[in-house]
């Protein structure tokens, strides 16, 4: 397992397919502030009210001049699906051998119902304009957290 990318540090670049099956590179972003979240699986409840969360503060984040990115192992197909199913108005990426999950540290051993498995644990990363991650959160509940991302882009100035 790989350790947490932490604030202060580089955000590591990679490009993924989208939702539309267009590749999407980190680094090109650069300028704009991006939300940088990973999620366990397209079209689950968890997952589904934080796209939708995100999705319904398209107006703060064009405001805040930011891009959300949505990240998960799902394929190109799941993601379109996902987006058309909701309405989503962000670029969800392809992290099929979850890659990019480990480089952020997104990929690790979690415990449910005393089970053990290896996975996405649900983790945001904003980071700023120059590409250096500014906040992080490691285990995201999803209510009320739409609200803190906000937040951490005002205070990015």
């Amino acid at each position: 397992m790989t350790d947490w990318i932490e604030a202060g540090q580089e955000a590591p670049d990679f490009t993924l397919h989208d939702d539309r099956g267009t590749d999407v590179t980190l680094s090109s972003l650069r300028g704009r502030a991006v939300v940088l979240y990973f999620y366990p699986k397209d079209d689950t409840p968890g997952c589904t009210k934080q796209a939708c969360a995100f999705r319904d503060r398209r107006q703060d984040f064009d405001r805040l001049d930011a891009v959300v990115l949505g990240v998960s192992p799902d394929g190109v197909d799941s993601h379109g699906a996902f987006r058309d199913k909701y309405g989503l108005n962000f670029h969800l990426l392809a992290d099929a051998d979850h890659q990019v999950a480990e480089a952020y540290g997104a990929w690790r051993e979690k415990t449910l119902y005393g089970r053990k498995s290896i996975g996405i644990q649900r983790s945001t990363f904003v980071i700023d304009r120059e590409g250096v991650v500014q906040k992080v959160w490691k285990r995201v509940r999803v209510d009320g957290h739409d609200a803190k991302v906000v937040e951490a882009l005002e205070a990015l100035g």
